[in-house]
């Protein structure tokens, strides 16, 4: 097994990609933190994967939650080898009709949640002194503008930037820090991406999926378990030598 006995973190890891990455990550021996803000939900995945799960209560918005949820997985696990900052949300609006507490909550969450929950983690694996590796979840989102998705977007090219200054902040303490951008990935938060784009768009209801899915080179719409691999590859030894990147994996919806 490849990870046999490490510590994986995965925030909001309750469900959908992070749910993915932490079933996968225990099959290959790691001990994995299911940490949500969905504490009911984060115990039913942890109880699902078996022994080596545990569940942790985290609300990425709030320092107090985040340290002492990174607190309790050192005290009990006795530290933390990888971080995969997953917990994220998605918002859409015309620029004309952007609200400021809309714009605020999503940036908490997928920007400053990443960044003080990396910093939490970091600051762990420095004093433990055996390095580390921090795996972003970014977006092609993040590459590009999109019309009506402006918040969204500009929350995912600062994860993407981000990572590029932690990468270089980090390296020197042998922590590497990389990031993922999925394209377009089927799952149940798909319905609401969906209905912000019926509204938006006027579109009928799956009109917006099924064009995004026809859109894709690889033929269809990405999975959870089509971003593992690249995971698997960040948070091994295999990768030592990457830092500061984000890879694209998104059936060939977009190169750079």
């Amino acid at each position: 097994m490849r990870f046999l006995d490490k510590v994986v973190f995965i925030t909001g890891a309750a469900r959908g990609i992070g749910k993915s990455f932490a079933a996968a990550f225990a099959k290959e021996g790691c001990r994995v933190v299911i940490a949500d803000i969905n504490f009911d939900q984060a115990k039913s995945t942890a109880h699902q994967i078996g022994p080596n799960a545990l569940a942790l209560e985290m609300d990425v918005t709030k320092q107090e939650s985040i340290d002492q949820a990174v607190n309790t997985a050192v005290d009990q696990l006795g530290g933390v080898d990888i971080l995969i900052n997953n917990a994220a949300i998605f918002t859409a609006a015309p620029i004309t009709e952007i609200k400021r507490e809309d714009y605020q909550q999503v940036f908490d969450i997928n920007v400053s949640g990443t960044l003080f929950t990396l910093q939490a983690v970091a600051k762990k694996m420095i004093e433990r002194g055996k390095g580390g590796k921090i795996i972003n979840m970014a977006s092609q989102a993040g590459r590009r503008g999109e019309s009506f998705v402006a918040v969204y977007c500009a929350t995912k090219a600062a994860v993407i930037s981000l990572t590029q200054s932690a990468g270089l902040n980090l390296i020197k303490h042998k922590i590497n820090v990389n990031a993922i951008s999925p394209g377009v990935v089927d799952g149940e938060h798909w319905d609401g991406v969906d209905a912000f784009f019926a509204k938006y768009e006027e579109k009928p209801l799956g009109q917006k999926k099924k064009e995004v899915s026809e859109g894709v080179p690889y033929g269809r719409m990405g999975l959870p378990s089509d971003l593992v691999g690249m995971a698997m590859f960040l948070a091994s030894e295999e990768s030592n030598y990457v830092v500061a990147q984000t890879y694209n994996v998104d059936g060939g919806q977009w190169m750079s």
